[in-house]
């Protein structure tokens, strides 16, 4: 006759959601007389991710001749007998072993510093401060601090409970943006002017900077620097660059009022365009229309495919204009002042259609959102301070919020409802918001001078600043997907088109 013993002995260890189950069964047979036992034990482990940790035993049923240590496999014998003739047999089974003292289990976040390169002959070079941070964000860990012993009065309900709670917690990870810039280049000559406009960001990942009296062009793709063109041989300087939609054009306005057309890729002029009696601050395209704001108080917009001479003058500023956007649907122009006002303009009319005079100090940064039609987004100089959002449709005004410091530009990211902001006095500071809600994402330092120019990369996810200081420094700061939420503001019209 045989008298079983059966003891199981369950150790949960977290992995994700995969699941690994492994099974010993170890038996032995025990007789009457010859004193052989029937003993079964059963290991369950569920292996982590990335480490093989494990943990205490959540429950270890027991029956009679067992002993009560809870180990994860352990020698388990039936009832001795004392007589002649009885002997007794155990079954025995490895184990994992004991990590060594001091070891720390799952994904080590470390890095190495690898300073830049130092290229010497020009500008838009890595800088030679600036030293590349390599790493790599630590995943989120949990550690499971589970009981020795099984709670009074529950068991394998308990257990089952538990198990379940952990597999279903959450696991989405916090978006991180990076506090250090991942390039810093030299731009020698790059102007402390609030009013200029001197840094874009072409649809062909070329950047166009204005240093001085020369145009260079630096390629995002190979990191190739050349120079487009050098205004001193006519005594001029630069004071505002701007990229055609496509990225083949780049418009230079002048010092002295004069708006020249170049090809990138062939690197010659195709035309230069005059109208303004003082410096050219602001430029936006608009197809093939070209928009230039002047310290004059005239915005000119005229077609480059015209011959001179044809084109529209708004008049409507007090003092110079700084700041000029297009609004996505190419039918608005937004336009700001150092009379601290900022006007808005249809396409037809010879007059402002809207006025917003909330502002107590220039307005330079102007944004249109590409997620709500009729959003508009302005910032105010030192005076002021303030981020100001209004409804283009309604002409009423929105939130807005203090800043702190003076709003030098806004920029709306392309694939979330999230904005950047840069400002100068007092804190030089860049500034990732939320919208609606107006939270601050992230907080950007390193620029010691304000932060006077600001660009995207045609796929939205990076951004260049420059500054006083004369660098230019490269953040990620916007998330790579697209949110999928639709938006339900009444100010966005495209939604009830059917």
């Amino acid at each position: 006759s045989l008298s079983p013993t059966l003891s199981s002995h369950c150790v949960v260890v977290r992995r994700g959601s995969s699941v690994g189950l492994s099974a010993v069964l170890v038996c032995s047979l025990q007789r009457r007389g010859s004193s052989v036992g029937l003993s079964a034990v059963l290991v369950c482990s569920l292996q982590r991710w990335r480490s093989s940790v494990g943990l205490s035993a959540v429950g270890v049923g027991r029956s009679k001749g067992v002993p009560e240590e809870g180990a994860l496999l352990c020698d388990s014998s039936g009832p001795r007998r004392d007589g002649p003739g009885v002997r007794t047999t155990a079954a025995e089974a490895d184990q994992p072993p004991e990590p060594p003292a001091g070891h720390t289990t799952g994904p080590v976040c470390g890095g190495s510093l690898q300073p830049a390169e130092r290229q010497v002959g020009g500008p838009l070079h890595p800088h030679p401060c600036w030293e590349q941070l390599e790493y790599q964000l630590p995943l989120r860990q949990r550690e499971l601090s589970l009981p020795q012993s099984e709670p009074q009065g529950q068991g394998r309900q308990h257990r089952v409970r538990q198990s379940h709670k952990l597999l279903r917690s959450p696991r989405k990870p916090a978006r991180k943006i990076s506090k250090i810039p991942f390039k810093v280049l030299d731009a020698p000559e790059l102007q402390d002017d609030f009013y200029l406009n001197l840094v874009d960001w072409s649809a062909g990942n070329l950047l166009s900077v204005g240093l001085g009296a020369c145009v260079y062009l630096w390629s995002a793709c190979t990191s190739q620097v050349t120079r487009l063109c050098d205004l001193s041989v006519d005594g001029d300087s630069v004071t505002s660059v701007c990229w055609n939609e496509r990225g083949s054009l780049v418009a230079v306005g002048t010092h002295k009022g004069y708006v020249q057309i170049w090809d990138a890729a062939g690197g010659r002029k195709l035309s230069s365009l005059e109208g303004h009696s003082a410096r050219v601050g602001a430029l936006a395209w608009n197809g093939e229309q070209l928009s230039s704001g002047s310290r004059d108080r005239v915005i000119l917009q005229r077609d480059v495919r015209s011959p001179p001479g044809a084109e529209r003058r708004l008049q409507g500023h007090r003092q110079e204009v700084c700041g000029l956007k297009w609004s996505p649907d190419h039918q608005h122009l937004a336009s700001g002042g150092n009379d601290n006002k900022l006007l808005v303009w249809n396409s037809s009319s010879l007059l402002p259609m809207q006025q917003y005079s909330d502002h107590l100090a220039a307005v330079k940064a102007i944004a249109w959102s590409p997620h709500q039609h009729g959003l508009l987004a302005s910032g105010g100089g030192t005076a002021d301070r303030c981020l100001r959002f209004w409804n283009t449709l309604t002409g009423q005004p929105l939130q807005s919020t203090d800043t702190g410091s003076q709003v030098c530009n806004l920029a709306w990211s392309k694939h979330a409802n999230e904005l950047v902001s840069t400002h100068g006095y007092s804190q030089n500071q860049i500034l990732v918001w939320k919208y609606p809600s107006l939270t601050q994402v992230a907080k950007l330092t390193g620029h010691s001078y304000r932060v006077l120019y600001l660009a995207v990369s045609p796929d939205g996810e990076a951004i260049v600043t420059g500054a006083g200081d004369e660098t230019l420094r490269f953040w990620n700061v916007f998330s790579k997907t697209r949110c999928t939420k639709e938006s339900k503001s009444v100010l966005n019209l495209f939604t009830r088109i059917r």
